[in-house]
């Protein structure tokens, strides 16, 4: 049983194995997200994934949570006969740890460089047409999009190429297999599907710098869909070239 829901800023994604949830157990697991919600509006990306594991042999239910943040990726986990207790304390550590990261942040040259406003943000190499871009989400149109998005890609090369040092697994793999020229376009891939959820006010180069790690830990984690999405988007540009 898969369940997504982007309706809020918190992207959640529920997983279970060895058994169904109910409608009213899944709202009432998001019921349980309000102090999370608010304490990662702030962030422009933050996707939580929920898997619920059911141990048939000692018939208890195993919860693990993985909280993606632009930077950091925070887990918990905690087991019970019943799934709710387990997902409370899940949910209750991983509030500490947001608020322990933020903490840090506040902390953290970068990230008083970003509040007072003199973080080099990604910057395009020309203006980008926002109303072009909105347009071609509309309209479903990726070719468009990709065209539009495109004065941001020498900067985002660079800025992957920095990244991806905090990932040794990736960084091992460039030029045997994978290229950071691979990494942008997935990033742009994911940009266009999840445009409509871009917070209103958020500088596009912003928005898509906060996109690079999320697009780098799936590649680790799922690397057949994220290279069906690099696949996709070179397609789509051959055919449009």
């Amino acid at each position: 049983m898969t369940f997504s829901d982007e309706s809020y800023n918190l992207r959640i994604e529920l997983n279970t194995q060895g058994c169904e949830l109910t409608e009213n157990e899944i709202s009432d697991l998001e019921d349980g997200l309000f102090t999370l919600r608010n304490l990662v509006e702030e962030f422009p990306v933050s996707n939580l994934y929920i898997t619920v594991v059911h141990h048939g042999r000692t018939d208890d239910y195993h919860v693990k949570t993985s909280l993606a943040l632009p930077g950091k990726k925070l887990f918990t986990g905690d087991r019970d006969t019943q799934i709710h207790p387990a997902y409370e304390r899940c949910i209750r550590k991983l509030v500490k740890k947001v608020q322990a990261y933020k903490q840090q942040l506040r902390g953290e040259t970068e990230y008083v460089k970003q509040a007072e406003g003199t973080h080099q943000r990604l910057s395009p190499s020309q203006n980008v047409d926002v109303l072009e871009l909105e347009a071609s989400v509309n309209a479903d149109d990726f070719a468009s999009f990709r065209r539009a998005v495109d004065v941001f890609e020498s900067a985002l090369s660079d800025r992957i190429g920095r990244w991806i040092q905090r990932y040794p697994e990736i960084e091992s793999q460039l030029g045997q297999g994978i290229t950071i020229s691979d990494i942008v376009e997935d990033v742009m891939v994911n940009a266009f599907d999840r445009y409509p959820q871009k917070p209103e006010g958020v500088p596009a180069g912003m928005w898509l710098e906060s996109l690079i790690d999320p697009t780098v830990q799936a590649l680790i984690q799922s690397p057949d869909e994220e290279f069906a999405n690099i696949s996709f988007a070179r397609a789509v540009m051959q055919r449009s070239g």
